[in-house]
C-alpha cells in the first residue's frame, strides 16, 4: 500500500526553484483525488495550489439545453477546451491565473474562485479525464510533469460515492442508482486510462490525512 508520506516526498521532488510544475491526480468518482490533492497542498503550504477539473462542469441550464442532465459527469458534460487552456496557462506560469471551482452544495461551477499566483511552484490538478486519449482531453497529458492514477478498493469507493450523494440530498435508493449507473459507466471509461499514468496508487489509505 502506498503511504501518504511516499506521495508527499514524490510531490516535493517536482518542486524546483524558479520553475512551475503541474501534477495531475486522476481516478474514478470518490477515488480520493480531492482528499489527496488537498492533503498534499496542506503539507506543502505556499509551495502548492489545487485546481480541480470539476470547475469546468457545464452549468445545469446548459446541461438541460443539451439534454445531458442525467449524464452529468461524462466527458461531454465539461468545458474540456476551457480546462485544457487553463492547464496550459498554469503550466506556463508567469501570471496569476484565476480558476473556477465546483460547489457541490449548489451543483454549479463558480468562475474565478481559485487564484494561483505565479510564484507557486507546484499546481495540483485533479479530475476524472486528465488521461483520456481523445481530443481535446489528450492535450492535457503533455502539460503534466507527472500523472498519478488512484485505484482504491472498488467496494470502498462505491460506498464513499453513495455516502457523498446522500450528503448532498439524494435518498439511499437514488444514491445507489447514481453510483452504480451513470457514475459507474464513467468509472469504467476512466479505468481504461490508467496505463497513461506515471504512477498507479493502489488501495491508498485516506485515514492518516484529511482536507
Amino acid at each position: 500500500m502506498t503511504s501518504f508520506e511516499d506521495l508527499l516526498a514524490r510531490a516535493q521532488g517536482l518542486i524546483k526553484s524558479g520553475e512551475r510544475a503541474v501534477l495531475g491526480i486522476v481516478g474514478s468518482p470518490a477515488s480520493g483525488k480531492t482528499t489527496l490533492a488537498w492533503g498534499l497542498a496542506n503539507a506543502l503550504g505556499n509551495r502548492a495550489a489545487v485546481v480541480g477539473m470539476d470547475g469546468f462542469h457545464l452549468a445545469q441550464v446548459e446541461l438541460r439545453r443539451l439534454g445531458r442532465t442525467e449524464r452529468k459527469g461524462a466527458p461531454d458534460t465539461f468545458d474540456a477546451n476551457g480546462y485544457v487552456s487553463l492547464v496550459s496557462r498554469l503550466a506556463a506560469g508567469g501570471e496569476t491565473v484565476y480558476a473556477p471551482e465546483f460547489r457541490r452544495e449548489i451543483e454549479e461551477p463558480i468562475a474565478g474562485a481559485v487564484a494561483v499566483p505565479p510564484d507557486v511552484p507546484l499546481v495540483i490538478t485533479e479530475g476524472n479525464y486528465l488521461l483520456l486519449d481523445e481530443d481535446p482531453w489528450s492535450r492535457i497529458r503533455p502539460l503534466l510533469a507527472e500523472a498519478w492514477f488512484l485505484r482504491p478498493n472498488e467496494d470502498e469507493r462505491i460506498e464513499r460515492l453513495v455516502t457523498r450523494h446522500r450528503h448532498y440530498g439524494r435518498s439511499l435508493v437514488e444514491a445507489q442508482q447514481r453510483a452504480r449507473g451513470s457514475d459507474q459507466r464513467n468509472a469504467d471509461l476512466i479505468a481504461t486510462t490508467a496505463s497513461r499514468a506515471d504512477l498507479i496508487v493502489e488501495d491508498m489509505s485516506l485515514a492518516n490525512f484529511s482536507l
